[in-house]
Protein backbone atom coordinates (compact mmCIF):
# COMPACT_ATOMS: atom_id res chain seq x y z
CA UNK A 1 0.00 0.00 0.00
CA UNK A 2 3.20 2.29 0.57
CA UNK A 3 5.32 1.93 -1.76
CA UNK A 4 9.18 3.28 -1.06
CA UNK A 5 11.12 5.09 -3.94
CA UNK A 6 15.04 3.74 -2.35
CA UNK A 7 16.43 5.73 -4.93
CA UNK A 8 15.06 8.95 -3.59
CA UNK A 9 14.13 7.74 -0.26
CA UNK A 10 11.01 9.09 -0.42
CA UNK A 11 7.39 7.55 0.00
CA UNK A 12 4.01 7.70 -2.18
CA UNK A 13 0.70 6.24 -1.66
CA UNK A 14 -1.22 3.56 -4.24
CA UNK A 15 -4.29 4.36 -5.55
CA UNK A 16 -5.94 1.48 -3.04
CA UNK A 17 -4.32 3.02 0.37
CA UNK A 18 -5.88 6.89 -0.77
CA UNK A 19 -8.54 5.16 -1.91
CA UNK A 20 -9.13 3.53 2.10
CA UNK A 21 -8.15 6.54 3.57
CA UNK A 22 -10.28 9.14 1.78
CA UNK A 23 -13.15 6.61 2.94
CA UNK A 24 -12.26 6.99 6.71
CA UNK A 25 -12.14 10.01 6.43
CA UNK A 26 -15.39 10.39 4.71
CA UNK A 27 -16.82 7.91 7.28
CA UNK A 28 -15.97 10.28 9.90
CA UNK A 29 -17.00 13.26 8.61
CA UNK A 30 -20.61 11.54 8.44
CA UNK A 31 -20.47 10.55 11.76
CA UNK A 32 -19.72 14.26 12.90
CA UNK A 33 -23.22 15.15 10.81
CA UNK A 34 -25.41 12.73 12.83
CA UNK A 35 -24.38 14.26 16.27
CA UNK A 36 -27.58 16.51 16.47
CA UNK A 37 -29.95 13.48 17.24
CA UNK A 38 -30.73 13.37 20.30
CA UNK A 39 -31.42 17.12 20.77
CA UNK A 40 -33.40 16.99 17.30
CA UNK A 41 -31.65 20.35 15.91
CA UNK A 42 -30.07 19.33 12.26
CA UNK A 43 -27.40 21.79 11.52
CA UNK A 44 -26.34 19.40 8.35
CA UNK A 45 -27.43 21.14 5.24
CA UNK A 46 -26.60 24.50 3.57
CA UNK A 47 -27.98 27.87 4.86
CA UNK A 48 -27.28 30.78 2.14
CA UNK A 49 -26.52 34.22 4.80
CA UNK A 50 -29.32 36.31 2.57
CA UNK A 51 -28.84 39.88 1.59
CA UNK A 52 -31.30 42.50 3.13
CA UNK A 53 -33.11 44.32 0.00
CA UNK A 54 -32.96 48.30 0.57
CA UNK A 55 -35.21 50.29 -2.58
CA UNK A 56 -33.23 53.85 -3.75
CA UNK A 57 -33.91 55.48 -0.63
CA UNK A 58 -32.25 52.47 1.34
CA UNK A 59 -35.72 51.70 2.93
CA UNK A 60 -36.47 47.68 3.64
CA UNK A 61 -37.77 46.47 0.40
CA UNK A 62 -39.92 43.60 1.25
CA UNK A 63 -41.45 42.71 -2.02
CA UNK A 64 -38.41 42.55 -3.44
CA UNK A 65 -37.89 40.16 -0.39
CA UNK A 66 -40.45 38.04 -1.45
CA UNK A 67 -39.09 37.65 -4.66
CA UNK A 68 -36.05 36.66 -3.44
CA UNK A 69 -37.26 33.97 -1.09
CA UNK A 70 -39.45 32.82 -4.70
CA UNK A 71 -36.36 31.89 -6.52
CA UNK A 72 -34.21 30.38 -3.20
CA UNK A 73 -37.29 28.24 -1.93
CA UNK A 74 -36.46 26.15 -5.73
CA UNK A 75 -32.90 25.12 -4.12
CA UNK A 76 -32.68 22.44 -1.90
CA UNK A 77 -31.13 25.04 0.87
CA UNK A 78 -31.59 23.29 4.74
CA UNK A 79 -32.58 27.11 5.79
CA UNK A 80 -31.57 30.41 5.84
CA UNK A 81 -29.42 32.70 7.65
CA UNK A 82 -31.02 35.82 7.87
CA UNK A 83 -30.04 38.72 9.32
CA UNK A 84 -26.02 37.81 9.45
CA UNK A 85 -22.95 39.87 8.05
CA UNK A 86 -24.35 39.90 4.52
CA UNK A 87 -27.87 40.83 5.75
CA UNK A 88 -26.58 44.14 6.59
CA UNK A 89 -27.95 43.29 10.56
CA UNK A 90 -26.07 46.10 12.16
CA UNK A 91 -28.13 48.82 10.04
CA UNK A 92 -31.79 47.19 10.93
CA UNK A 93 -33.72 48.06 13.51
CA UNK A 94 -35.59 45.57 15.63
CA UNK A 95 -38.84 46.53 13.91
CA UNK A 96 -37.26 45.67 10.08
CA UNK A 97 -35.69 42.46 11.30
CA UNK A 98 -38.94 41.24 12.67
CA UNK A 99 -40.41 42.23 9.48
CA UNK A 100 -37.66 40.33 7.64
CA UNK A 101 -38.18 37.06 9.64
CA UNK A 102 -42.07 37.19 9.02
CA UNK A 103 -41.43 37.47 5.55
CA UNK A 104 -39.72 34.09 5.12
CA UNK A 105 -41.41 32.37 7.37
CA UNK A 106 -44.55 33.64 5.63
CA UNK A 107 -42.92 32.47 2.20
CA UNK A 108 -40.97 29.27 3.23
CA UNK A 109 -42.53 27.58 6.17
CA UNK A 110 -40.92 24.99 5.76
CA UNK A 111 -37.28 25.88 5.98
CA UNK A 112 -35.46 26.65 8.85
CA UNK A 113 -34.35 30.21 9.79
CA UNK A 114 -31.18 31.03 11.38
CA UNK A 115 -31.54 34.43 12.87
CA UNK A 116 -28.26 36.97 13.18
CA UNK A 117 -29.77 38.38 17.02
CA UNK A 118 -26.01 39.35 18.37
CA UNK A 119 -25.64 42.77 19.94
CA UNK A 120 -22.79 44.59 22.00
CA UNK A 121 -24.80 43.89 25.11
CA UNK A 122 -26.19 40.76 26.99
CA UNK A 123 -29.41 42.51 28.19
CA UNK A 124 -29.88 43.85 24.39
CA UNK A 125 -29.11 40.42 22.77
CA UNK A 126 -31.72 38.59 24.93
CA UNK A 127 -34.29 41.30 24.18
CA UNK A 128 -33.86 40.58 20.22
CA UNK A 129 -33.60 37.00 20.33
CA UNK A 130 -37.21 36.73 22.41
CA UNK A 131 -38.64 39.24 19.59
CA UNK A 132 -36.89 37.54 16.56
CA UNK A 133 -37.75 34.00 18.31
CA UNK A 134 -42.00 35.43 18.34
CA UNK A 135 -41.06 35.98 14.42
CA UNK A 136 -40.74 32.88 13.47
CA UNK A 137 -36.72 32.46 14.36
CA UNK A 138 -35.88 28.92 14.90
CA UNK A 139 -32.05 29.62 16.13
CA UNK A 140 -30.09 32.46 17.22
CA UNK A 141 -26.55 33.51 15.59
CA UNK A 142 -24.86 35.28 18.47
CA UNK A 143 -21.53 37.16 17.35
CA UNK A 144 -18.92 37.43 19.57
CA UNK A 145 -19.11 41.24 21.10
CA UNK A 146 -15.84 43.34 20.38
CA UNK A 147 -16.60 46.51 20.95
CA UNK A 148 -14.95 46.91 24.33
CA UNK A 149 -12.35 44.42 23.04
CA UNK A 150 -10.18 44.97 25.92
CA UNK A 151 -13.08 43.96 28.26
CA UNK A 152 -13.95 40.54 26.52
CA UNK A 153 -12.01 37.91 28.64
CA UNK A 154 -12.43 34.10 28.41
CA UNK A 155 -14.75 35.10 31.69
CA UNK A 156 -16.87 38.00 29.76
CA UNK A 157 -17.70 35.25 27.08
CA UNK A 158 -18.91 32.65 29.08
CA UNK A 159 -21.13 35.10 31.38
CA UNK A 160 -22.86 36.71 28.14
CA UNK A 161 -23.29 32.98 25.90
CA UNK A 162 -24.76 31.71 28.90
CA UNK A 163 -26.93 33.86 30.44
CA UNK A 164 -28.08 34.50 26.72
CA UNK A 165 -28.79 30.77 26.30
CA UNK A 166 -30.11 30.53 29.54
CA UNK A 167 -33.20 33.08 28.75
CA UNK A 168 -33.71 32.30 25.04
CA UNK A 169 -36.21 30.40 24.14
CA UNK A 170 -34.65 29.23 20.97
CA UNK A 171 -31.48 27.22 20.31
CA UNK A 172 -28.02 29.60 20.18
CA UNK A 173 -25.52 29.62 17.70
CA UNK A 174 -22.06 30.89 18.25
CA UNK A 175 -20.80 32.67 15.63
CA UNK A 176 -17.05 33.31 15.24
CA UNK A 177 -16.32 36.26 12.76
CA UNK A 178 -12.90 37.23 13.22
CA UNK A 179 -12.50 39.55 9.96
CA UNK A 180 -15.32 41.73 11.07
CA UNK A 181 -14.98 41.47 14.99
CA UNK A 182 -11.10 41.72 15.27
CA UNK A 183 -10.81 38.86 17.90
CA UNK A 184 -11.19 34.93 17.92
CA UNK A 185 -13.66 33.55 20.48
CA UNK A 186 -11.20 31.15 22.15
CA UNK A 187 -11.58 27.39 21.24
CA UNK A 188 -11.76 27.02 25.54
CA UNK A 189 -14.70 29.39 25.86
CA UNK A 190 -16.33 27.59 22.88
CA UNK A 191 -15.89 24.03 24.34
CA UNK A 192 -17.23 25.02 27.88
CA UNK A 193 -20.00 26.68 26.12
CA UNK A 194 -20.77 23.91 24.37
CA UNK A 195 -21.67 22.01 27.40
CA UNK A 196 -24.85 24.27 27.72
CA UNK A 197 -28.33 22.10 26.75
CA UNK A 198 -29.12 25.15 24.73
CA UNK A 199 -25.72 25.86 23.09
CA UNK A 200 -26.19 23.74 19.75
CA UNK A 201 -23.03 24.94 17.54
CA UNK A 202 -20.73 27.35 15.70
CA UNK A 203 -20.44 29.09 12.85
CA UNK A 204 -16.87 29.23 12.24
CA UNK A 205 -16.29 32.19 9.52
CA UNK A 206 -12.27 32.82 10.04
CA UNK A 207 -10.80 29.92 7.95
CA UNK A 208 -8.87 27.80 10.56
CA UNK A 209 -9.21 24.62 9.49
CA UNK A 210 -6.88 23.58 12.54
CA UNK A 211 -9.28 25.60 14.65
CA UNK A 212 -12.22 23.70 13.29
CA UNK A 213 -10.93 20.40 13.97
CA UNK A 214 -9.73 21.00 17.45
CA UNK A 215 -13.18 22.44 18.23
CA UNK A 216 -15.15 19.32 16.42
CA UNK A 217 -12.35 16.50 18.73
CA UNK A 218 -13.39 18.50 22.06
CA UNK A 219 -16.34 18.67 21.36
CA UNK A 220 -17.06 15.18 19.86
CA UNK A 221 -18.97 13.57 22.69
CA UNK A 222 -21.38 16.12 22.94
CA UNK A 223 -24.32 17.83 20.71
CA UNK A 224 -22.40 20.30 19.05
CA UNK A 225 -22.11 20.83 15.43
CA UNK A 226 -20.18 23.41 13.48
CA UNK A 227 -21.11 25.63 10.37
CA UNK A 228 -18.08 26.40 7.63
CA UNK A 229 -18.78 30.25 7.11
CA UNK A 230 -17.52 29.81 3.57
CA UNK A 231 -17.93 28.23 0.49
CA UNK A 232 -14.18 28.31 0.21
CA UNK A 233 -13.03 25.95 2.81
CA UNK A 234 -16.09 23.92 2.48
CA UNK A 235 -14.46 20.42 1.97
CA UNK A 236 -11.31 21.17 4.19
CA UNK A 237 -13.76 21.91 7.17
CA UNK A 238 -16.28 19.06 6.45
CA UNK A 239 -13.19 16.63 6.71
CA UNK A 240 -12.53 17.17 10.21
CA UNK A 241 -15.86 17.65 11.59
CA UNK A 242 -17.94 20.48 10.25
CA UNK A 243 -21.82 19.49 9.32
CA UNK A 244 -22.88 22.77 7.17
CA UNK A 245 -22.47 25.88 5.56
CA UNK A 246 -23.50 29.38 5.82
CA UNK A 247 -22.03 30.53 2.68
CA UNK A 248 -22.36 34.22 1.17
CA UNK A 249 -22.06 32.22 -2.37
CA UNK A 250 -24.95 30.47 -1.73
CA UNK A 251 -27.05 33.38 -2.52
CA UNK A 252 -26.15 33.52 -6.22
CA UNK A 253 -24.55 29.40 -6.72
CA UNK A 254 -27.00 27.79 -4.02
CA UNK A 255 -27.50 24.56 -6.38
CA UNK A 256 -23.30 24.30 -6.72
CA UNK A 257 -23.10 24.77 -3.40
CA UNK A 258 -25.60 22.07 -2.03
CA UNK A 259 -24.22 20.24 -5.23
CA UNK A 260 -20.74 20.69 -2.83
CA UNK A 261 -22.16 19.63 0.46
CA UNK A 262 -24.26 16.69 -0.81
CA UNK A 263 -21.03 15.54 -2.54
CA UNK A 264 -18.99 15.81 0.22
CA UNK A 265 -21.28 14.05 2.41
CA UNK A 266 -21.94 11.47 -0.27
CA UNK A 267 -18.23 10.64 -0.22
CA UNK A 268 -18.17 11.01 -3.92
CA UNK A 269 -15.00 13.02 -5.77
CA UNK A 270 -15.43 17.06 -5.28
CA UNK A 271 -12.34 18.77 -4.83
CA UNK A 272 -12.13 20.19 -8.80
CA UNK A 273 -16.07 21.86 -7.37
CA UNK A 274 -14.56 23.00 -4.22
CA UNK A 275 -11.64 24.77 -6.36
CA UNK A 276 -14.16 26.29 -8.45
CA UNK A 277 -16.27 27.72 -6.11
CA UNK A 278 -13.12 29.65 -4.69
CA UNK A 279 -12.43 32.22 -6.49
CA UNK A 280 -16.33 33.77 -7.13
CA UNK A 281 -16.75 33.05 -3.38
CA UNK A 282 -13.84 35.12 -2.14
CA UNK A 283 -14.91 37.36 -4.93
CA UNK A 284 -18.41 38.31 -2.89
CA UNK A 285 -16.79 38.61 0.49
CA UNK A 286 -13.07 39.67 0.91
CA UNK A 287 -13.01 41.03 -2.02
CA UNK A 288 -16.03 42.82 -2.93
CA UNK A 289 -18.20 42.72 0.38
CA UNK A 290 -22.07 42.69 0.58
CA UNK A 291 -21.68 45.38 -2.62
CA UNK A 292 -20.52 42.71 -4.38
CA UNK A 293 -22.53 39.98 -3.39
CA UNK A 294 -25.54 42.50 -4.20
CA UNK A 295 -24.16 43.52 -7.30
CA UNK A 296 -23.84 39.79 -8.70
CA UNK A 297 -27.31 39.04 -7.12
CA UNK A 298 -29.11 41.60 -9.81
CA UNK A 299 -26.89 39.93 -12.40
CA UNK A 300 -28.86 36.51 -12.04
CA UNK A 301 -32.26 37.55 -11.67
CA UNK A 302 -32.46 38.35 -7.92
CA UNK A 303 -32.95 41.78 -6.10
CA UNK A 304 -29.82 42.98 -4.63
CA UNK A 305 -30.67 46.98 -4.48
CA UNK A 306 -28.01 49.32 -2.49
CA UNK A 307 -26.43 48.87 0.46
CA UNK A 308 -27.32 50.67 3.63
CA UNK A 309 -24.61 54.11 4.11
CA UNK A 310 -21.83 54.00 4.85
CA UNK A 311 -21.24 50.91 2.35
CA UNK A 312 -20.97 52.35 -1.40
CA UNK A 313 -21.60 50.76 -4.53
CA UNK A 314 -19.08 49.44 -6.57
CA UNK A 315 -17.49 51.85 -8.80
CA UNK A 316 -16.85 51.00 -12.60
CA UNK A 317 -13.38 49.42 -12.47
CA UNK A 318 -14.66 47.27 -9.38
CA UNK A 319 -17.77 46.11 -11.34
CA UNK A 320 -15.33 45.02 -14.06
CA UNK A 321 -13.03 43.10 -12.12
CA UNK A 322 -15.60 40.96 -10.21
CA UNK A 323 -18.00 40.21 -13.47
CA UNK A 324 -14.64 38.86 -14.77
CA UNK A 325 -14.11 36.52 -12.10
CA UNK A 326 -18.19 35.27 -12.04
CA UNK A 327 -17.34 35.09 -16.12
CA UNK A 328 -15.62 32.55 -15.47
CA UNK A 329 -17.99 30.48 -13.23
CA UNK A 330 -20.91 31.36 -15.89
CA UNK A 331 -22.41 34.14 -14.51
CA UNK A 332 -21.93 37.33 -16.84
CA UNK A 333 -22.44 40.17 -15.22
CA UNK A 334 -23.60 43.94 -16.83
Amino acid sequence: AVVSTQSTGHYYITNNLRMMLRRILLSQTRKCSFRELSTGADLSGVFPPVVTPFDGGEELCLDKLRHNIGIWKSIPFKGYTVLGSNGEFQYLTLEEKVKVVETFKAEDPDKKVIVGAGHESTKITKDYVRELSKAGGDFALIYTPCFYKGSMSVRAFLKHYSDIADSSPIPVILYNVPANTGLDLPIDAVVELAKHKNIIGVKESGGNVVRIGSIAYKTKHLDFQILAGSASFMLASYSVGAVGTVAALANVMGDEVCKLHDMIHAGKQCLELQHQLIAPNNAVTATFGVAGLKFVCDNVGLYGGPCRSPIQPLDDTQKKNLSAIMAEVGIHCK
